[in-house]
């Protein structure tokens, strides 16, 4: 794997013994695997001097010339921003259950201040109940 434009450099070496040279620049940012013919190559934590056009190239056996046959891959890093989330989730936790902590107290209040009592139980029919027993003695008087 070979840089060719902005810093011409050759990133990455495999030989046909599967011995490999990697560039200082990449150390520990590049990962490869190797099977058969095909080789796949992982770059990782880019900055904005890797951009660059990539090409992968050969060397022929008993020869010094490399043989590339893709025009290569051109990447643009940008430049981003890193934020540092570390302890930022333990906030978000905490607040989450300050939040549901007080939501909690808030129903608690409510159904105590409104009569639970009184809706749960079974209402009573409406009877009404007259004692006749006067009047009908008032009028046993009368006759």
């Amino acid at each position: 794997l070979l840089k060719i434009h902005m810093q011409p450099e050759r990133v990455l070496y495999v030989s046909s013994q599967n011995t490999s040279t990697i560039s200082p620049a990449f150390a520990n940012r590049l990962e490869y695997s190797k099977e058969d013919k095909k080789i796949v190559i992982t770059l990782h934590n880019l900055w904005k001097n890797d951009s660059d056009t990539y090409v992968c190239a050969g060397v022929l056996k008993n020869s010094s010339s490399l043989s590339v046959n893709r025009s290569g891959t051109m990447m643009l890093v940008k430049e981003t921003e890193q934020v540092y989330c570390g302890n930022s989730s333990w906030g978000i936790y905490g607040l989450t259950i300050a939040v549901v902590l007080l939501f909690s107290a808030l129903v608690c209040c409510a159904l105590y201040r409104i009569d639970v009592k009184k809706y749960c139980q079974k209402k009573k029919p409406n009877a009404v109940y007259e004692d006749m027993s006067y009047s009908s003695r008032r009028s046993t008087l009368v006759r």
